[in-house]
């Protein structure tokens, strides 16, 4: 047992004050945007061979695309039209011209410059994402999700350092389909000024997006020069169909000169070929024509490749977030961007498991490594999922943060400098009357060079005993609780809220927003 064990409780509380004291002035260890890269399921001569047969798809096998506004696009830029089975064929020269416009960095910005993210290369950020229908609430009872769900766990992120932006978690069951869209934007702007990713179902809500928050910018032109928000847009339907209702959404985001993610979601088994490598054929040819698509309309618009694969378990049919090969595929996302040099969006960290539990945590972690140790850009789905993303935890966000933190040390890697060498500390260490512990470079860099988790435990048992014993999950518990109670946001002026609400069939009450009597801390 040592010192601090035995000494009594006023004194133990003390130094847990001192301790988080601490705590509060460490610099980031892993700040966001760290360079990944170092790990590549695929050999570059694998990565020219699938980006190789997804153009050959696309030349023979060609993608679905109706009598629309968008068959059109492609008509007249020279691709094939085969009217009578509404397939549209894509020669090779018509992606390499739409790769050569495409934009190879995005800038996607948050209301407070600190939260600004620069997506491209191999720079890796983390956040939430999703559309999950139930919450396991604190106690231990699942319930259907909330408007003010999503308003509680976006202030919740705020407060978590390693959940860098905010993307719809959870659909408002509470509220009309009709009024989805514009509250859960509203909702997620007034919780955290990170970076927030939209999902408009038809043309007019992108429109009222784009006014709603222009009138928090400043004007809409003030928001594309800092577009705090930005879209999903799931205009295909696998395997190569295009989805003529979603395909009017995705043109009128680019007609507002709007960053977009443009995703598919094939799975492997069900809805691409059970190969892995088939499965990302097929996704990058999807991608390669969207890409493509978006700059014949608007060449250089802020897009990224939105790599979403995943698999079936093929015992039952059912999608599994969890698998091992789920975490290959959206590594290998990773390399093929870079390689056709597109800022990716892609996932990491869902779960089968129903709870936080063994389960979660080891397949959480695989693929939230995996993916950000690849290099990819904009990982969504890394905070708060269980049950193949049907249910969303508060205290899972807590978890996955910490996760998340020690995954971005891995990216950070390990730097060699001749100061990190150490040989003269070594040195002095070895031939001195010191020891390593209180070595100068050991105090200078403690702070800086190590990741410190928040959540997950690393004293002796008896302090665990003391403290309660308590596993991960009731600790999380405890800091979500907390953060509920005191983490409440600021940026959003009383005036722009007001206005707002005046334009805006606003269905989030006030009150809830800063109840009385709730605590100072800010988000």
């Amino acid at each position: 047992m040592s010192i601090s064990d035995q000494a009594p409780p006023r004194e133990r509380g003390r130094e847990r004050r001192r301790h988080q004291a601490e705590q509060a002035v460490r610099p980031n260890v892993v700040p966001p945007g760290l360079p990944g890269g170092q790990y590549r399921p695929l050999t570059d001569a694998q990565v020219r061979q699938i980006v190789d047969a997804a153009l050959t798809v696309l030349e023979e096998t060609g993608i679905e695309v109706m009598p629309s506004a968008c068959r059109e696009v492609w008509r007249q830029a020279g691709a094939r039209i085969d009217a009578e089975r509404n397939r549209v064929f894509i020669p090779r020269a018509l992606i390499s011209q739409g790769l050569a416009s495409a934009a190879h960095e995005v800038r996607l910005c948050g209301q407070l410059p600190e939260h600004d993210l620069l997506l491209g290369g191999t720079r890796v950020y983390m956040g939430t994402g999703g559309a999950a229908v139930k919450l396991l609430d604190l106690d231990g009872h699942v319930r259907a999700t909330r408007l003010q769900d999503l308003f509680d766990i976006g202030r919740m992120v705020t407060a978590l350092e390693n959940i860098h932006f905010y993307l719809r978690p959870v659909v408002a069951r509470d509220i009309p389909v009709e009024a989805l869209d514009i509250n859960t934007v509203y909702a997620s702007l007034a919780a955290t000024p990170k970076h927030v990713m939209c999902n408009s179902f038809s043309v007019p809500t992108v429109r009222a997006t784009v006014r709603l928050a222009g009138l928090i910018a400043g004007g809409e032109e003030a928001l594309r020069e800092r577009p705090f928000i930005s879209w999903t847009n799931c205009w295909t339907v696998s395997p190569l169909r295009y989805a003529p209702e979603t395909v009017e959404t995705l043109d009128e985001i680019v007609r507002q000169g709007m960053p977009v993610a443009i995703s598919s979601a094939p799975q492997a088994g069900a809805t691409s070929p059970v190969t892995l490598a088939g499965t990302l054929v097929q996704l990058t040819a999807e991608q390669l024509s969207g890409i493509t698509y978006i700059n014949l309309l608007r060449p250089g618009h802020p897009v990224l490749a939105g790599y979403v694969p995943s698999v079936a378990d093929l015992r039952t049919g059912s999608f599994s977030g969890g698998s091992p090969e789920f975490a290959l595929m959206n590594a290998a996302a990773a390399q093929l961007a870079q390689h056709l040099g597109l800022p990716l969006y892609n996932s990491s960290s869902l779960t089968d498991s129903k709870v936080p539990d063994i389960q979660s945590g080891y397949e959480k972690g695989l693929s939230a490594a995996t993916a950000a140790l690849a290099g990819a850009n904009y990982i969504h789905h890394s905070a708060g999922f269980l049950e193949s993303m049907l249910t969303v935890a508060y205290e899972q966000y807590v978890i996955d943060d910490d996760i998340n933190g020690s995954v971005m040390r891995l990216v950070r890697g390990i730097e060699v400098t001749d100061a990190t060498l150490a040989v003269d500390v070594i040195h002095d260490v070895c031939t001195g009357e010191g020891h390593f512990l209180g070595h100068p470079q050991t105090l200078s860099l403690m702070n800086s060079g190590y990741y410190y988790p928040h959540t997950a435990d690393r004293n002796t048992r008896d302090r665990w005993e003391e403290a309660g014993a308590l596993d991960m999950r009731e600790r999380a518990k405890q800091r979500a609780r907390e953060l509920l109670r005191t983490a409440w946001p600021t940026h959003l002026a009383a005036e722009v809220d007001a206005r707002l609400r005046a334009e805006f069939d606003i269905l989030l009450p006030r009150e809830v927003m800063r109840p009385k009597g709730a605590g100072s801390g800010r988000a």
